[in-house]
C-alpha cells in the first residue's frame, strides 16, 4: 500500500516503473498509479471528492460558519486493476475481483 502523499503523487510514473521492476505488488488510493503501469488502485473518486470539496466551500463563502458544517465523507470509491502488470507480476486476478472493478486496463 502506498501513501497518497505530494511526494508519491509527483513521482506517480516513476513508482509505477519501479514496483513492477522490482516485482513488489503495490495498491495505491488514486488510478493514476494503474494507468502509468501500477497494478491496481483503490479509492475515492478524486473528481467526486473536489465536488463535496466546493459544495462546503460554496456553503462558507454564503455565510454559513464553517463550525456547524457537517463531516460529509465520500461516498463514491473506485477499484482500477491492470492485468497487463498482474501478468508481469505473474498474479492471477480472481474473476470476482475483476468483476467489481470500475476499470480495468489489459
Amino acid at each position: 500500500m502506498i501513501g497518497p502523499g505530494s511526494v508519491f503523487v509527483r513521482g506517480i510514473n516513476k513508482l509505477a516503473v519501479l514496483t513492477v521492476r522490482q516485482a513488489v505488488p503495490a495498491i495505491y488510493q488514486f488510478r493514476d498509479f494503474p494507468a502509468a503501469g501500477g497494478l491496481m488502485s483503490y479509492g475515492s473518486d478524486i473528481l467526486d471528492s473536489y465536488r463535496l470539496a466546493g459544495i462546503s466551500t460554496a456553503k462558507v463563502l454564503k455565510g454559513e460558519n464553517p463550525a456547524e458544517l457537517p463531516v460529509v465523507q465520500a461516498s463514491k470509491f473506485e477499484l482500477v486493476i491492470n492485468l497487463k502488470t498482474a501478468k508481469v507480476l505473474g498474479l492471477t486476478i480472481p474473476n470476482t475481483l475483476i468483476g467489481r472493478a470500475d476499470e480495468v486496463i489489459e
